[in-house]
C-alpha cells in the first residue's frame, strides 16, 4: 500500500475529503517522528510499537573494492508488531499453511521433519505450540 492508498482509505472510511485525509495522515506521521527524534517509544495498544535503537560504530568493507570502510554510529527506527497484529496477519494463514491435507495433524506440525539421526537433527526437538 502506498501512502496515496492510505489516505484514498482514511478519506472513504472517515467520510473526509482527500485533501482533509492526506492532512490527517501528514500529522500521523509528523507526530510519530517528531515523537522518536525526542527517544520517546510508541506504544499503540493492538498494534504495535515504535523504538529508536542505536546501533553503534563498526568497521564494514565496500563491497565494490574490498576496502575497510568505517560506519559511523547512527540511531534507527525499529516496529515491533504487537501480539493482536500478529494474530490478526496469520488468521487468514490458519490450518491451511501449518499442515498439509496429506499428513496427520501430529505429524505435520512436529518441528523436526527428518528421520532420526539425520543432518535436520529431526525428532529431537518437540513441537512448538
Amino acid at each position: 500500500m502506498t501512502k496515496a492508498e492510505l489516505v484514498e482509505d482514511v478519506a472513504r472510511a472517515a467520510e473526509l475529503t482527500k485533501k482533509d485525509a492526506e492532512r490527517l495522515v501528514e500529522i500521523v506521521f509528523e507526530s510519530i517522528i517528531e515523537t522518536l527524534n525526542h527517544g520517546e517509544k510508541i506504544e499503540l495498544r493492538g498494534f504495535g510499537s515504535f523504538r529508536v535503537r542505536e546501533r553503534g560504530a563498526r568497521r564494514g568493507r565496500n563491497p565494490k573494492t574490498g576496502d575497510p570502510v568505517d560506519i559511523p554510529a547512527k540511531r534507527v527506527p525499529y516496529f515491533k508488531p504487537g501480539k493482536e497484529l500478529k494474530e490478526l496477519i496469520n488468521e487468514d494463514d490458519g490450518a491451511e499453511a501449518s499442515a498439509p491435507s496429506d499428513l496427520p495433524a501430529s505429524e505435520a506440525g512436529a518441528g523436526g521433519g527428518g528421520e532420526p539421526g539425520s543432518a535436520d537433527g529431526g525428532g529431537q526437538n518437540p513441537p512448538l505450540m
